[in-house]
Parts: C-alpha cells; sequence; structure tokens
C-alpha cells in the first residue's frame, strides 16, 4: 500500500480582463485525491507580497509534500511547466490592490533566480501524452505568478520538498477540463 502524500494546488482568481480565471478553476475542479496525494486546493489573491503570504499560509497549515501552483498565460497557447522564479517584479498590469512596478527585486539578499528541481521534461511528456499541448517555459515572468512562485521554490530549498508552477492558457485555447486533465498527469507522473 503506497503512503499517502498532500498536494497543495493553488490557482489564482480572476484580475484585470479575465473575469474567471481558468486556473483557479482547473484546481477548484479537481478531485480530493489523485493516486496516492491528498489534493489540498488555495485560491491566490492577485496582489503583490498578500499572494505569497497567503501561499505561505496554506503550506504551514497543510504541510504539503508537494505545491503546484497555477496561473493564466492569456497570450500562451499551451499549458507550459515554468523552469524558473525569478528575482524580480515588473509589471504595467495593475495588480488587483493597484499596485504596479517598474522593476525591483522580491528579495534583495536572494539570488537572482531559483528552479524546480523536478524533471520538467517528464512532465511535459506525461501532459502530451494525454492529448494535451504543452511546451517548456524558462520563467513565471515577473507578475504575481512569479511572487507565488518565489515563495513556493525557497519554501522547497528549505525543507527538500518540491514545488512547480503551471501557466494555463485561455479558455478558448485549451478547456478547463484540458487543465485539469494536465494536473492528472502531473501528478501521475510524481
Amino acid at each position: 500500500m503506497e503512503a499517502v502524500r498532500r498536494v497543495l494546488l493553488t490557482g489564482f482568481e480572476p484580475f484585470g480582463q479575465v473575469k474567471v480565471n481558468p486556473s483557479w478553476a482547473a484546481v477548484e475542479g479537481m478531485p480530493e485525491s489523485v493516486g496516492q496525494w491528498e489534493v489540498h486546493k488555495r485560491r491566490m489573491p492577485v496582489v503583490f507580497g498578500i499572494a505569497q503570504e497567503t501561499v505561505m499560509d496554506a503550506i504551514r497549515e497543510v504541510q504539503p509534500d508537494l505545491v503546484i501552483a497555477c496561473g493564466v498565460a492569456a497570450g500562451r497557447e499551451k499549458v507550459t511547466p515554468e523552469l524558473v522564479a525569478v528575482n524580480w517584479r515588473m509589471a504595467s498590469l495593475p495588480d488587483n490592490g493597484g499596485k504596479v512596478y517598474s522593476g525591483e527585486k522580491i528579495d534583495p539578499q536572494g539570488p537572482a533566480a531559483r528552479m524546480t528541481d523536478l524533471d520538467v521534461s517528464g512532465i511535459i511528456s506525461a501532459v502530451r501524452s494525454e492529448g494535451i499541448p504543452c511546451e517548456l517555459s524558462l520563467s513565471a515572468g515577473s507578475y504575481v505568478c512569479n511572487d507565488v512562485y518565489w515563495e513556493v521554490l525557497r519554501w522547497a530549498g528549505d525543507t527538500g520538498r518540491s514545488g512547480l508552477f503551471v501557466h494555463v492558457p485561455s479558455e478558448d485555447k485549451v478547456t478547463v477540463e484540458d487543465d485539469r486533465r494536465a494536473l492528472h498527469a502531473i501528478l501521475r507522473i510524481l
């Protein structure tokens, strides 16, 4: 019998022109378990700093073995697992608190970037095997998604656990159901 492991899945609230955020729609519809994984779900605010606090509160509460954070990248055509979180905030679109950054470090003493320790190539292959378009993205950008990924990878490095960020495209490119199937495929391979 396999040991039960906990995964924290996160998605974001609506923001800007995104009235229904497909990242949260996909996460919210996930079952309570997938294989060996006990699934815990949290909706993240699209607010710099507050999103980091929210994900860390959820991590302290759930004590997960793995965190998979999701966000929407409306300009993309495929599901894109992210390799790196960069130590940078830059956004022309205000967050839901009205904050805009023109470029500054998230952590002035931190490294330039943090990288997931997961086999992203294997994850991409698993998602593609489900017939879902998927490709590597090198960086989670510099908006609130990156802030959350930065914090998740900091936690992962400090605890020896793992984290991943997955961007999903708008629903006209990939359906929420396919986003959910992609998350299932990721959990199965991990």
